[in-house]
């Protein structure tokens, strides 16, 4: 909140507040000066100083320093209304009123700036640990599939003459799925620099979304996943006009992390629905995602602590900035019967009927 005050609210708005904090405390204090000593009122603007230094610059607060020990003096401190006083007394309570104001304002804020700094520098620490943790993450993810290419094509080239024809399938296949997993991370990158940057504009036109979702699925399949996939399309659903290379993206980034997160054997669905805006459900029956972290899971470079899969933690950040350029949202919760669900909403023109 500190943080928020000081760097939202404008200079003038500060010296107008602190002015009003104090104005409004000594005139409380002057209606009530039959009843209350004026040493207390000294205490009950030291304190308002106070808190209007842990809100504010440095400036407005020395200015409501100075303005409540000038009050005190001419409103409160006997003689009234005027600046002399005639207690030696009362003359070392000013003084020292006016010092412990003036220092407190000063120490107050330099407190403040100290926790600035140190939240800056826990903040910088963080940033590069998890960037650390990405690069370390990503260049695993990116070696892995070009030693594939390399040691496959190696192969093909070298021995050409001891491989059987099945033998070169093979190769080929693993050069092609490997070139796909390559391909895939670079595309994750180039999805969240265009995020960050804002360039992400979305181009609509009329999708039919059986036909997306099976190609998406044929196409992790075909990383031979152990999983078991269903999908459920109702026969009536219209086309919707929809960014298809953004649905297409958010949907195989939520199937392919049921898959990395769900146990050999396990049941992932995919049910997409029309309840007046496009609603695609990705739900499995493995373990769920932990209280604690779910909330994280959208959150760049996050990977789960306890997770022993690869990946670079960009695939469900690239779902949310997707769908929120949509104007959609994405929906995370865990099934009571166990697994996780995902529920992706986007408002979108419906045809009448399929083209």
């Amino acid at each position: 909140m500190n943080d928020f005050l000081f760097n939202r609210v404008s200079a003038g708005r500060q010296y107008g507040v602190s002015i009003l904090a104090v104005l409004v405390v000594s005139a409380s204090c002057y209606l009530l000066s039959a009843f209350v000593d004026y040493r207390v009122v000294a205490f009950l603007l030291l304190v308002t100083v106070s808190l209007v230094a842990v809100l504010f610059d440095i400036l407005p607060v020395l200015v409501a320093a100075f303005l409540s020990a000038i009050i005190w003096d001419l409103f409160f401190i006997p003689p009234k209304f005027t600046l002399q006083v005639d207690s030696a007394a009362d003359g070392v309570l000013l003084l020292m009123y006016f010092v412990i104001a003036m220092v407190n304002a000063v120490l107050t804020y330099r407190i403040k700036i100290i926790q600035k700094e140190a939240r800056k520098k826990i903040e910088r620490e963080n940033i590069v640990k998890l960037y650390n943790t990405f690069l370390n993450s990503l260049s695993h993810e990116l070696k892995t599939p070009i030693a594939t290419i390399i040691g496959a094509m190696d192969n093909l080239l070298t021995n050409t003459a001891n491989l059987t024809p099945m033998q070169r399938h093979e190769l080929l296949v693993e050069v092609s799925k490997a070139s796909f997993r390559l391909d895939q991370q670079v595309g994750n990158l180039l999805s969240m620099s265009r995020l960050e940057a804002g360039f992400i504009r979305p181009k609509t036109d009329w999708v039919d979304m059986n036909e997306l979702v099976y190609d998406v699925v044929k196409r992790v399949e075909e990383n031979k996943v152990s999983q078991h996939i269903s999908i459920n399309i109702p026969p009536e659903l219209p086309l919707f006009k929809v960014d298809k290379g953004m649905v297409e993206q958010i949907v195989y980034n939520l199937v392919n992390n049921a898959v990395q997160h769900t146990p050999p054997g396990s049941n992932i669905n995919l049910t997409v629905t029309d309840y007046g805006w496009l609603q695609v459900v990705v739900e499995d029956n493995g373990k769920g995602f932990p209280e604690d972290e779910r909330g994280r899971v959208f959150e760049k470079f996050y990977r789960l602590k306890r997770s022993g899969t690869g990946g670079t933690g960009l695939g469900l950040s690239i779902v949310r900035g997707f769908a929120e350029a949509m104007d959609g949202k994405i929906l995370l919760e865990n099934v009571t019967t166990g697994g996780a669900r995902f529920t992706l909403s986007i408002p979108a023109e419906r045809a009448q009927m399929k083209l």
